[in-house]
């Protein structure tokens, strides 16, 4: 998801700064628009560094004496790619601009242009918020959809007591997140993920390894993350930048992956194993790269099953998910992995059609339970991720937070 972050010529400037970095944490991608008034309190270097966007400082170019087309219709542009617009701080003159449809700077005319939502965090001096043109201009925006996080009463930067300090930038995130749709309802939880291919050595530059992209493990890390959790993510193999988590772990093989997983099991709450991990290895790995007029032979034996042993090994407390994909007998074969690797739940695709699964950006997948099997058409990889969020929320409700006692060895 990605944001327009509008900062405006106040002494509460700084603080967006602040802002970007927590939205940043919670997985959204942050444009900053700064008006000409803002960037005499913060510089756009500061923003641009934060966020690793462009950041907006007006409408036209730099060189007047340019013809610039990209910048004078970029705020269409901005006003389509964005989830939300957050106004952070609002200073009384930007909230008279929006209340009254006034559009001689980027942010304004963004705001008109725009049909995302609109969240707005006022800081002013206390006379101005409470002067009576500010009370009715708010309560214009307010009948209009903007969401108002108030501001906050304390010590004013003009040296007046009172109402108009910036509202807690945590609050300010949160009310984001809760406009954006994306709730908070892993806050407590540690989810640990598994993703991406396994890869069995033949030889020093061969070696035995499946299509998995990672794209639907990286998928669920992202979208947990959003959702508040604190994610511990094990990556097979990929092309792919991690998403940003608490913990990214590459490993390669079977065993390096078991050994990472195991390690972090006792610390987490959740755990899904969406990674390819590879049913078979060579028995036998050559110390040098086999010539081509050698041949090679390969004779394989069985890799650890890891769903299982973390099903042996699941404390009470914990919610378990496997992945498996099928090519015939779909739910009939995932139903047995529910009952014979001790999950909860189990995320079934047909991997023979094509369009989705190994390396594609959409999934089809079916989620069993105990209980149910819940048909997910196809989707983006995200938005099945998010489906299966909501399947561990359900199950996190009916199991118990107490862990028992039982000894965990790597």
């Amino acid at each position: 998801m990605k944001i327009a972050l509008g900062v405006t010529g106040g002494i509460a400037a700084y603080k967006a700064a602040e802002l970007v970095r927590q939205l940043q944490d919670r997985g959204i991608r942050v444009q900053v628009v700064m008006t000409s008034a803002a960037q005499e309190f913060v510089r756009p270097l500061t923003f641009a560094a934060l966020s690793g966007e462009k950041v907006i400082t007006g409408m036209f170019g730099e060189n007047a004496g340019d013809t610039n087309l990209d910048s004078a219709v970029e705020h269409i542009a901005v006003a389509q790619s964005i989830d939300a617009l957050v106004v952070v701080p609002a200073t009384a003159d930007t909230i008279a601009k929006f209340a009254n449809g006034l559009a001689n700077d980027f942010l304004s005319t963004l705001y008109l242009a725009t049909k995302a939502p609109v969240v707005v965090a006022p800081a002013m001096n206390v006379n101005m918020w409470q002067h009576p043109a500010t009370r009715k201009n708010m309560e214009t925006l307010r009948e209009r959809g903007v969401r108002i996080v108030e501001p906050g009463t304390g010590y004013l930067a003009c040296g007046m007591v009172g109402e108009g300090r910036l509202a807690d930038v945590g609050a300010i995130a949160d009310a984001v997140m809760e406009t954006l749709g994306v709730t908070q309802d892993l806050k407590n939880e540690t989810v640990l993920i598994s993703a991406g291919p396994t890869y069995e050595p033949i030889d020093p530059v061969r070696f035995i390894g499946n299509r998995s992209s990672g794209k639907m493990g990286y998928a669920l890390a992202e979208a947990a993350a959003r959702r508040g959790a604190q994610v511990l993510l094990v990556s097979g193999p990929t092309s792919l930048i991690p998403p940003t988590v608490r913990e990214f772990v590459p490993v390669e093989t079977v065993a390096e992956m078991r050994d990472a997983l195991l390690l972090r099991y006792p610390d987490a709450t959740s755990v899904i194993m969406a990674a390819a991990i590879s049913d078979y290895k060579p028995k036998n790995v050559a110390s040098q790269k086999i010539k081509r007029e050698q041949g090679v032979a390969l004779e394989l034996e069985p890799t650890s099953d890891i769903l299982r042993e973390l099903g042996a090994r699941r404390f009470d407390r914990h919610v378990l998910i496997g992945f498996a994909a099928e090519t015939e007998n779909i739910i009939e074969n995932a139903r047995k992995k529910l009952e014979s690797k001790r999950v909860d739940a189990i995320v079934v695709n047909d991997v023979s059609k094509a369009g989705i699964g190994f390396n594609a950006d959409n999934n089809a997948v079916t989620i069993i339970t105990g209980d149910e099997a819940l048909e997910i058409p196809e989707s983006s990889k995200f938005e099945v991720a998010q489906r299966v969020l909501d399947v561990l929320v359900r199950l996190r409700r009916t199991r118990s937070l107490t862990p028992t006692p039982v000894s965990v060895k790597a």
